[in-house]
Order: C-alpha cells, then sequence, then structure tokens
C-alpha cells in the first residue's frame, strides 16, 4: 500500500466516479482503476460497489476512508513543516454562479497549487478583481478574454419523469411544465421570452440561484431546470438530461483580465491553467 493509492482512493470515493477521480487526480482512468484494484487485492477486500453510472463505498471502503484521511492528512503536514516561508500573494478572482462546482474546483486547485504564498480571495464578479471568470456579455471596456468552456443548456428532469423518456423536448411540452427558474442565467433569459412569445406558460415552482439547489429540487420531484450539459451531471442518477429541440441555448465562459495591467506571476499562471483547462475541454 502507498500513498499514490490511498490519494486515489480517497479521490473515489468523493468524486462517487472513477472516471471523475481520474481527472481530478490528472491520471489516465486505467491507471486509477488498476492502483485502486491493486488496493482492494492487497487488503483483501472490495472498498467499492461498481455500478452503471458511478460507485459507492462498501463497509469496508468506509472503514478505509477515515483511516486513509488521516494518514494524508498527517502526511501533509509532514511536508508543510518543512518548508520555509514565503511570501504571502493576494489574488482577488471574481466568479459568475454556476460555473459547475467540480470542474471550477479543479481549475482553482491546479491554480493554487502553481503559485507559492498565494492567498486566492473570491469575490462577486462586478467586485474589483484582478482577473474574473465570466462570460463575453460580462466584458469591459480594456479588458482580454480567454475562453475556457462552452456549455450547451439542456432539462434536467427527475428520474421517472414522462419526459425523461424522450430523446428531446419540444418548447410546446413545457406547457404547464413545473420549472425551476435559476437567476442570473443567459440561457434562462433567453428561454423564458420565447416561452411567452409562443404563449407557452410554464408553472415556476422556484426562483434560485445556484446549479446545485437547482438540481436538489429537480431530484427531490419538486420540477425540472436548465442546466449546462456537463459531465459530471449525466453520472448522475437521480436527474435525466434532455435537450431542447426547437432551440439552441450555450455559453462561452472564460478569464477576463485588464489588457493595461502588468502582468503578475499569479496572472501568467492562471492564464496557462486556463488554456490547460480549455485544451482539456475541447
Amino acid at each position: 500500500m502507498d500513498l499514490r493509492q490511498l490519494q486515489y482512493f480517497v479521490a473515489v470515493y468523493e468524486q462517487g466516479s472513477i472516471s471523475a477521480a481520474a481527472r481530478a487526480c490528472h491520471v489516465a482512468q486505467p491507471s486509477l482503476s488498476k492502483a485502486l484494484q491493486q488496493l482492494e487485492d492487497e487488503l483483501q477486500v472490495q472498498l467499492f460497489q461498481r455500478q452503471s453510472r458511478g460507485v459507492t463505498p462498501t463497509e469496508d471502503g468506509e472503514r478505509l476512508y477515515g483511516h486513509a484521511g488521516r494518514m494524508l492528512s498527517q502526511m501533509q503536514s509532514l511536508r508543510a513543516s518543512f518548508r520555509h516561508s514565503v511570501t504571502r500573494v493576494q489574488f482577488r478572482l471574481g466568479l459568475i454562479r454556476a460555473l459547475g462546482v467540480e470542474r471550477m474546483s479543479q481549475l482553482l486547485r491546479d491554480f493554487t497549487a502553481g503559485v507559492d504564498g498565494l492567498e486566492l480571495h473570491l469575490v462577486e464578479p462586478e467586485d474589483e478583481a484582478d482577473a474574473r471568470v465570466i462570460t463575453p456579455r460580462m466584458l469591459k471596456a480594456g479588458e482580454q478574454f480567454l475562453p475556457i468552456w462552452h456549455d450547451r443548456f439542456v432539462l434536467a428532469l427527475p428520474a421517472g419523469h414522462p419526459l425523461a423518456l424522450q430523446d428531446q423536448v419540444s418548447l410546446a411540452q413545457m406547457q404547464g411544465l413545473a420549472l425551476i427558474k435559476r437567476t442570473p442565467c443567459e440561457a434562462w433569459s433567453a428561454l423564458y421570452p420565447e416561452l411567452i412569445r409562443q404563449g407557452i406558460q410554464p408553472d415556476i415552482r422556484a426562483d434560485i440561484h445556484t446549479i446545485e439547489y437547482a438540481l436538489g429540487l429537480v431530484s427531490a420531484g419538486v420540477g425540472c431546470a436548465l442546466v449546462p450539459d456537463l459531465e459530471s451531471l449525466r453520472e448522475r442518477q437521480d436527474v435525466m438530461l434532455r435537450p431542447i429541440s426547437d432551440l439552441s441555448l450555450e455559453r462561452t465562459i472564460g478569464m477576463a483580465y485588464p489588457r493595461s495591467q502588468a502582468e503578475s506571476n499569479p496572472l501568467q499562471w492562471l492564464q496557462q491553467v486556463c488554456r490547460q483547462t480549455a485544451s482539456q475541454a475541447s
């Protein structure tokens, strides 16, 4: 047993998916699966129940998670005790909402890992910041824009919803449909006026801000919600994603930063991380 195997195990446990854990650990999925299998062989137990979508920890997996977490934490503390003090570097990053927790967490993890002494402050996109992760519509004069992700929006339906039996959903089928309104959302701002223009009136059940809350309400059967078609959402079993057949709803997300600003080391590294992320996403 080695620390790498434990790190992979913890990633699979927390991500709930081998593919998502492989992305988080920056390794190929077969390599992570092999290391996990070696760990199970060494312990002579099964740590996860493999399912069509994701994995579920067994009782032995639950036990190991507590031990592994403590061991990895102790190792991090040991390494930190030998590090020399570094100058703190403050960096303010503005973020719009509904970016997708998994992919944004990965980008921030890569960013903070590459700058010694970085003290990252996450602020609202309208606040003063060294850089902002936004859509092109929010660009200010004098800002440069570096694209990262291109999202297509789909309709998230509760598992078992009648419309989930179809490959796609038409606008006409949204008449009287229970919907979770999420604002601010550029896709919603395009969808709702089109519904009204066509005389289609959905049943608005809630008005919230984040994708996570929207998906929670969808999972609970409160209604359907417009969400970006993220890979992490496709692995969920409690919600079904279906495209809207007669309306294209898309957005581009990228990093904006002042053209005239002298590029600091954190900004240069963030640009590199964003380019790498965009390359992987494409």
